[in-house]
């Protein structure tokens, strides 16, 4: 699986080099103005927000090369342990939120644990039978989570940052509280990507046996990215539940992980800002095509399969191969 990224060793323009080298800051600065560009703010957090979620489940897709459709699981741990520390033991915002993350990870060490070592078809399948026990787990706790009803009562009307009380319920104040994590997890990713550890990742998807033949620890690396990855996701959930101040069940639902793949996907995996445009492509055709018609689901299937078919390098991987070319 190849795919093409800001990072490539290949010659490319001056000009496309350079703004590899200051992707972070280049992203950043976009997402700055963002809420100015999209029809509504509200719109703006939710793809700020399954952006991230998109980005830890790239780690382990698109630069590990584990297709996991389980990573459900952790964006509900993530959303469920900050609402739960918010509603029952009335713990602040921001140690909600560094809870939220906690248990995503805690339960990424977990099911990464039992699936690592499965390869394929057999990693996908496992993955996906353990987010189903983690759904049900949450269905079941209805006193903590409230079962079908989901948990409710994440309600935030101001939150206090450096002893500055500051409206939370305006969706302006919102996005910027939010994207002061995101970006702190895209600089982290990037530092990630950037690493040995990240060449690491990028050659066990390449040719996983010489990796090994190497001298490289696969199992172990490919655990870490588990995690890892599994922590981006929940802090996503964290910061998901104070976005709709409610956790839905539905967040840990299998649906959830076809979703992340989906906009891995039509972003382009592998790829550093792909995952916030396949979010931004998601959620906008879902937004269009959801006034339209009831049956939206069918037409946002057969885009994907477009994609899939005549743009497996997703709307980024295809911008920035056309780029190189010129």
């Amino acid at each position: 699986m190849t795919t093409v990224d800001l990072t490539s060793p290949r010659d490319t323009p001056h000009w496309l080099d350079l703004a590899g080298r200051y992707r972070v800051a280049l992203t950043l600065a976009f997402l700055v103005v963002f809420p100015w560009i999209v029809p509504y703010e509200a719109l703006a957090v939710n793809i700020l927000v399954l952006g991230l979620y998109a980005l830890g489940f790239n780690l382990i897709f698109g630069y590990t090369g584990l297709l996991s459709f389980g990573h459900a699981a952790f964006l509900g741990a993530g959303a469920y342990g900050c609402g739960i520390a918010i509603v029952s033991y009335k713990i602040g915002w921001f140690g909600a939120i560094a809870i939220g993350t906690a248990s995503a990870t805690l339960l990424a060490v977990v099911m990464g644990f039992l699936a690592i070592r499965t390869r394929g078809i057999y990693f996908s399948m496992v993955t996906l039978a353990l987010s189903m026990c983690v759904y049900y787990a949450f269905y079941q706790m209805q006193s903590l989570t409230g079962g079908e009803n989901g948990l409710r009562g994440v309600n935030l009307q101001t939150i206090s940052v450096f002893g500055i009380s500051l409206p939370f319920i305006n969706p302006t104040v919102k996005y910027y509280v939010v994207l002061a994590f995101v970006a702190a997890a895209i600089w982290l990713f990037s530092r990630i990507l950037a690493s040995p550890f990240g060449a690491v990742l990028e050659a066990i998807r390449e040719n996983e046996e010489r990796a090994r033949a190497c001298g490289y620890d696969v199992i172990r690396t490919k655990l870490v990215a588990f995690i890892i990855s599994g922590a981006f996701c929940g802090l996503a959930g964290a910061l998901n539940a104070i976005h709709l101040s409610i956790v839905p069940v539905e967040t840990v639902h299998y649906t959830k992980s076809g979703q992340v793949v989906m906009m891995a996907l039509l972003g382009g995996m592998g790829t550093f800002f792909g995952p916030f445009v396949g979010a931004a492509a998601f959620l906008l055709i879902e937004d269009v095509l959801a006034m339209l018609t009831a049956n939206w689901q069918l037409f946002v299937g057969i885009i994907f399969i477009i994609f899939v078919l005549f743009f497996p390098r997703g709307i980024w991987g295809s911008l920035l191969q056309w780029m190189e070319r010129k």
